[in-house]
């Protein structure tokens, strides 16, 4: 971090203003809200704590001891209470909280009494086993609504949750359960994977070779293959749960009390827990997910992360469920059994409102628009983006071929740690431009600043921070405080920064330009990874692109970069030095590529994230990395195979 700014070199003018029809009905209609919480920023959050149940008020909105914070301070609560009892007490006791999509193409749908019912006996369950209030449990399952079941039954009986993502090796496991210390392990013999099935028991018995806290296994079945049991420590979910107290009150937490740990994927050495607690996260997450999303009582909702990661906490379970919605809950991957399964899904169940990543949107216009449009996408009426910034013409693409032209799209930034999401639009207020996160959520305060920590004027880059302590942020990093002081406070006191670079152009819009780890620097001149991608994905052969920084002589470094292109288009002899004139012509000389490499896959997480950290090892000849949390290996060992005969 030595020098100050970043350059801003991508360019997007065009603006979409919200329909008028959508405005007409949306959740919030005017951008008065921006100025009211600018001006009462704890006034506001406080206003939004009414969305929530309390068994006891708090006394205080804050108390903000740099960098630890305190929200709600003295409330009590319960997150599971929250997402079931109040509305089992109404007429939403016969709602559909989960329609479950199985890969295999089985289904089940479950009301939110059904989901009560079913996460009072589990909760029941679970304090047979021994799990009392502040007792570690390791959920490690595939996309089955017993995962949500499993993690609203910890919050009930007050267990911290650590969901570990059901792609994540033994030995990634092992970690994260002996860091949390888990007392017991929730998993199931296999998950459907591309009509083959992954054996996560087997990893689970390989993992808790070293992992000496977990005093019980529960095993969901699933597939129906045969796994072993230990007895005396294994019991199977649907025999444990035969004749149990469906009567399982919520227990009162305080608003700081730990609600789950997450360990950010990625980590190398030991795991990094974060944690988040249950009052503020709770608020954070209710109000976020009703006014982004413009949640109405007959929507269909549908986000396509897995639990395992933060977006199906905050977005699968404990937002849409704190509200009172329809979720659906996917499986498989989208291309199983065919490539227009996710178009499927939305037509079977009438899908309304879909929260999907850039990644999966970019693979989709590899595939080319025939998919969807063979497929009744007409239910839809709002579009969401996760995960890490959308390419400009990835977000044409979406608007385009899935909302035809007259659904909003919400592009969302926010991390594990922040808990919520961040910097968004509001559908029926902010006008859109295309690969922008547009502004801060209200209440939010996030400046962009130089390495001095002064603001950058408008027009320019620097690193992306958050000013003030908002309700849903990470408490700690898990028994180790010092880190979390260290990892997120420390560049400036008081400030909390995000690891991102960012802009924000004359009319105040951001554009997050990725990781600073993933900053090219040219010559002096920093460049953000995204914004070359962006540039080459507005190629019309182009559905994808990754860019790394390769070490040169002269430049410091040069830009390199991975190239999918679209299915069908061939490869001429000239189309190398075509895509680098046309990174020139878009954005300049500057970020023109020295290298460029055809690639039929990148490497990518389970999540859909592009492991660019593979792709600097690839391109220095360094020995690979961790490559444990790739979706397949396999594209790796090519990729460096074929960057040693054309490199």
């Amino acid at each position: 971090m030595t020098e100050e700014r970043f350059e801003a070199l991508l360019q997007e003018n065009r603006l979409f203003q919200p329909p008028e029809s959508f405005q007409a009905q949306a959740n919030v209609q005017s951008s008065e809200i921006y100025d009211m919480a600018r001006a009462d920023r704890l006034g506001f959050w406080a206003k939004q704590s009414e969305r929530i149940t309390w068994f006891e008020p708090w006394t205080q909105v804050l108390d903000w001891q740099p960098p630890f914070a305190q929200w709600f301070v003295g409330g009590k609560l319960n997150a599971a209470y929250n997402c079931l009892d109040r509305h089992v007490e109404g007429w939403r006791r016969n709602k559909a909280a989960i329609i479950f999509e199985g890969e295999p193409g089985d289904s089940r749908v479950l009301t939110y009494q059904d989901l009560h019912r079913e996460v009072s006996q589990f909760a029941n369950v679970l304090k047979s086993l021994g799990v009392h209030k502040g007792d570690r449990v390791t959920i490690y399952l595939p996309m089955i609504p017993e995962a949500a079941i499993a993690m609203l039954a910890c919050a009930r009986i007050g267990a911290p949750h650590s969901v570990v993502f059901g792609g994540f090796s033994a030995e990634s496991l092992r970690d994260r359960i002996n860091d949390a210390e888990a007392k017991v392990l929730i998993t199931s013999d296999g998950s459907f994977r591309r009509g083959s099935v992954v054996q996560l028991k087997a990893n689970a018995d390989t993992a808790l070779k070293g992992a000496n806290s977990v005093e019980h296994v529960v095993v969901v079945k699933r597939t129906g293959i045969e796994v072993a049991m230990t007895a005396g420590r294994d019991v199977w979910y649907h025999e444990v749960m035969q004749d149990v107290s469906s009567v399982c009150p919520a227990e009162p937490m305080d608003a700081e009390d730990m609600l789950y740990i997450l360990y950010t994927s990625g980590t190398t050495g030991k795991p990094k827990g974060v944690v988040h607690t249950t009052g503020g996260y709770m608020v954070g997450v209710a109000s976020t997910h009703q006014m982004i999303f413009d949640i109405k009582e007959e929507d269909v909702y549908w986000c396509t992360a897995d639990v395992g990661w933060v977006t199906g906490h905050s977005y699968i379970v404990y937002g849409p469920l704190a509200n009172g919605s329809t979720v659906v809950m996917y499986e498989g991957s989208p291309d199983y059994p065919a490539k227009d399964r996710f178009w499927q899904v939305i037509e079977k169940y009438k899908v309304s409102i879909l929260y999907t990543a850039p990644t999966a949107i970019r693979t989709f216009m590899k595939w080319g628009p025939k998919y969807p449009q063979s497929r009744d996408l007409s239910s839809l009426r709002l579009l969401g983006t996760v995960g890490e910034p959308i390419n400009p013409e990835a977000w044409m693409w979406y608007y385009k071929y899935i909302g035809a032209e007259r659904c909003p799209i919400v592009d969302t930034w926010w991390q594990t740690e922040t808990g919520m999401i961040m910097m968004t639009p509001l559908p029926g207020v902010t006008p859109l431009k295309p690969g922008s996160c547009t502004v801060p959520f209200p209440g939010v305060e996030v400046e962009i600043l130089d390495r001095a920590g002064q603001p950058v004027p408008k027009g320019s880059g620097g690193y992306l921070t958050v000013s003030q302590p908002w309700p849903a942020m990470l408490r700690t990093v898990y028994r180790d405080p010092d880190r979390y002081a260290n990892t997120y406070f420390s560049n400036w006191p008081g400030i909390y920064f995000t690891g991102d670079g960012a802009k924000w152009d004359e009319e105040g819009y951001f554009w997050v330009l990725g990781r600073v780890d993933d900053v090219i620097n040219v010559s002096g001149h920093r460049i953000g990874t995204m914004e070359v991608e962006s540039a080459l994905v507005d190629h019309p052969m182009v559905a994808e692109a990754a860019c790394i920084g390769k070490n040169h002589e002269v430049k410091g470094q040069a830009v390199a970069a991975f190239v999918t292109l679209k299915e069908g288009v061939e490869v001429r002899d000239d189309l190398i030095d075509e895509l680098k004139a046309h990174v020139a012509k878009k954005i300049g000389a500057l970020a023109r590529p020295d290298d460029i490499f055809f690639t039929a896959e990148l490497p990518k997480t389970r999540s859909g994230k592009i492991m660019r950290r593979l792709l600097r090892d690839i391109a220095e000849g360094r020995a690979l990395g961790d490559t444990t949390t790739l979706a397949d290996a396999s594209v790796v060992n090519s990729l460096k195979e074929r960057y040693k005969e054309e490199g």
